[in-house]
């Protein structure tokens, strides 16, 4: 990994697909069978969203939430790709953090840490935003969803790192499993975690049963997807760490889709197991039924220190034809891609 002149910034080295199936999974909500003790207000639009406690239920502002927090060494956003609402509250939770403890720094799934050098080049005004979209690759979000995050960091000179694995690398894991690794040139051995595997049994189960859920596959291929989930997993976990060993008494803010922390599992449970003493704050989003009136249950209280409340995305597909020609496109462009892995010679 390549590291920035510290003289030019305040920082350090540190959209693909998750093997066949994709970097982002989201899970259907549960249906809400309680009512919650406070009642939320309505969310009006695609930009609102409601903040609850998970501990006493009670609705809290972005100033309350940041008074909250302030003191976590991480704070884990969780977020739903591309929703209005997440990357609404991921901007404002982050300035509200930074009047409070200005010493921050920004850490992100959407970029890996391969593209590191480019990130901060950007950062440091040396190419446009043009090339950093295009040559990073950044996400095909980065303009709507991810461009108020990173202009705050540069006009404040706030470290960001990506976080992320290569996602070249993750997509061969994905395809050959776990040995993969063996085959990676030194430099690019330092784009994927040291310990890419390391295991939670709560997230494996977890993992699995996502999987089911989405069509019948053999164990050996489910368990080469969930070695390719935890390369991603225990690299971000890496990383954070990574940076609270550069830059001491600093906050970590990361963002991750919200499989990656969603019930204190994913990055967080093997962030923790690297180093159990960490004060870890999980922030989580649920998709409602019904935004006028918005409610949540006991198990979902479960997901996070703090939930907020946001409209659930419209339905990708309402034809099935239609969703098996663009899968059929995707699984096409992966294929293509795991021909690029590298073979044992």
């Amino acid at each position: 990994m390549k590291i920035r002149a510290f003289t030019k910034r305040f920082s350090i080295l540190i959209l693909s697909s998750l093997s066949l199936t994709g970097c982002q999974i989201t899970l259907e909500q549960p249906q809400y069978a309680e009512t919650a003790k406070t009642v939320s207000p309505p969310l009006s639009n695609a930009y609102s969203f409601s903040i609850i406690d998970s501990k006493t239920q009670k609705i809290l502002t972005i100033p309350d939430l940041a008074q909250a927090v302030q003191k976590s060494d991480v704070v884990f956003i969780g977020e739903f790709h591309g929703n209005h609402a997440s990357h609404l509250l991921e901007m404002q939770l982050q300035t509200a953090l930074y009047t409070l403890r200005s010493q921050q720094v920004l850490s992100m799934e959407m970029f890996n840490r391969d593209q590191q050098t480019i990130l901060n080049r950007y950062l440091d005004n040396e190419v446009g935003e043009k090339y950093l979209i295009n040559e990073a690759p950044a996400w095909p979000n980065y303009v709507g969803s991810y461009r108020p995050m990173i202009e705050f960091a540069k006009q404040h000179f706030i470290p960001v790192i990506a976080a992320n694995a290569a996602a070249d690398i993750v997509r061969c894991i994905g395809e050959h499993g776990q040995t993969y690794v063996n085959l990676l040139h030194k430099e690019e051995r330092e784009w994927v975690a040291q310990k890419a595997f390391m295991d939670n049994a709560d997230y494996r189960q977890k993992f699995y049963d996502f999987m089911d859920s989405m069509r019948p596959m053999p164990q050996a291929r489910k368990a080469q997807s969930y070695s390719a989930q935890l390369a991603r997993d225990n690299t971000m976990a890496e990383s954070i760490l990574k940076a609270l060993q550069d830059f001491p008494q600093y906050q970590v803010i990361h963002l991750n889709g919200s499989f990656h922390s969603e019930a204190f599992l994913g990055t967080v449970a093997l962030l923790k197991q690297r180093r159990p003493e960490l004060k870890i704050t999980v922030i989580t989003p649920l998709g409602v039924e019904n935004p006028q009136n918005p409610s949540w249950t006991k198990e979902e209280l479960q997901l996070g220190d703090y939930l907020y409340l946001v409209t659930r995305q419209p339905k990708e597909f309402q034809s099935n034809a239609y969703k098996r020609q663009i899968r059929q496109a995707m699984f096409k462009n992966a294929q293509e891609k795991s021909e690029r892995c590298r073979r044992p010679e």
